[in-house]
């Protein structure tokens, strides 16, 4: 935060998440802490590439006022993501009950003997937030994840409970298949018995 006597200016550095292709805003809030009305004016080296509102307006006593910075959406990165662009604030007493159609660019010439406080802003371009990674870190893709160090080593209840039972009707599953290609082959036993018995009796009728 600046230390002017006009206004004060958060923050002093225009930060903006770059990214290709896509308008981009910030925003700087001044302060003004004194009794008297305070015009203001924004100004950058590179007017084409950012749209300010207000760039310009008037600041009441013991009020803010939050001015809106944007870049427009750029189709290349520039070198190591280092931007040389620059902002210049400048504050000046006004009369009391002014507004913002009463400033004019004569009341921020020095020359004219205006008192002029004049703050500059750097810009700073910073990598846009990564989004959170879907895979567990420390797990591996299709097998189940590793019990963290909070667990002490143990598993869940719930967990080793719902494990127990899956495992339990496994086990029922495996008892009932077997259950049933036993009754198969009993049941084909006992039809060859049969069959076998009334070859017997046909030979004993024939004789």
């Amino acid at each position: 935060m600046s230390t002017a006597d006009l206004l004060s200016i958060e923050p002093l550095e225009l930060k903006f998440p770059f990214e290709l292709r896509k308008q981009i805003s910030c925003a700087l809030q001044l302060s003004n802490k004194t009794d008297n009305y305070v015009a203001f004016k924004v100004k950058t080296t590179n007017p084409k590439k950012y749209c300010v509102r207000p760039n310009t307006g008037v600041v009441l006593p013991r009020s803010t006022c939050d001015v809106i910075v944007t870049m427009q959406a750029q189709k290349e990165a520039p070198p190591d993501m280092q931007c040389r662009d620059k902002f210049l604030l400048q504050s000046v007493k006004v009369n009391d009950g002014a507004s913002a159609k009463d400033i004019t660019a004569e009341m921020f010439n020095k020359e004219a003997g205006y008192v002029v406080e004049e703050c500059k802003l750097r810009v700073v371009y910073v990598p846009p937030p990564q989004p959170p990674s879907p895979v567990r870190e420390g797990s591996e893709e299709g097998s189940p994840p590793r019990a963290s160090a909070s667990d002490n080593g143990h598993a869940n209840a719930a967990e080793f409970a719902a494990a127990a039972k899956q495992f339990s009707e496994g086990l029922e599953a495996q008892d009932k298949s077997f259950e049933v290609k036993l009754n198969s082959v009993f049941s084909v036993s006992l039809c060859a018995a049969a069959y076998a018995r009334f070859i017997l009796i046909c030979l004993f009728l024939c004789r």
